[in-house]
């Protein structure tokens, strides 16, 4: 028994010693927009849409060369084929506002359902996702706007992002 013992101290004293140490590459701090990402970023999402909103939380208007503390906000475009969003920042780089608008997203599984449920026969013929954030309230409204198609009938829908119909 005293041997065990022994044998397992030994054991857990020369362990550490071979043990790696992995050195990182440089890491890069960004300052990130918390109460945009919680209001606009759902983990149903569009990846792409995803994307787009974290470059518009990342993005620090102060580090950019047209940056003037004289100036009290910018407008801020950003594109992806999918469409567009326009960002408002005040100039210590905090988002006041966005408009986004995209075309033909991947729709959550609470917005298909929904369809699915509501329209059983219909097809998805087009949609467009729009989100408009305020940041001095704190809220994104998201809305979803669908064209749908029956043969030769077509009707528009409009629902919220948990599959609500407007």
């Amino acid at each position: 028994m005293k041997n065990l013992v022994l044998i397992l101290f030994l054991f857990g004293i020369t362990a550490p010693v071979f043990s790696q140490i992995i050195q990182l590459d440089e890491v890069f701090i960004y300052p990130v927009k918390y109460k945009y990402l919680f209001e606009v970023v759902d983990a149903d999402s569009d990846a792409n849409v995803k994307k787009l909103e974290i470059e518009i939380a990342k993005f620090d208007v102060t580090k950019q060369e047209y940056y003037s503390d004289e100036y009290d906000g910018y407008n801020v475009s950003f594109y992806i084929p999918e469409g567009y969003a326009v960002a408002a920042y005040d100039k210590e780089g905090n988002i006041l506002r966005t408009i986004e608008r995209y075309k033909n997203v991947k729709l959550p599984i609470l917005v298909s359902r929904a369809l699915v449920k509501r329209f059983p026969r219909w097809k998805l013929e087009k949609d467009i996702y729009k989100v408009n954030y305020n940041e001095s309230t704190w809220n994104a409204k998201k809305i979803y706007k669908l064209r749908l198609t029956n043969g030769d009938k077509t009707i528009r829908v409009k629902t919220d992002e948990k599959g609500n119909f407007l």
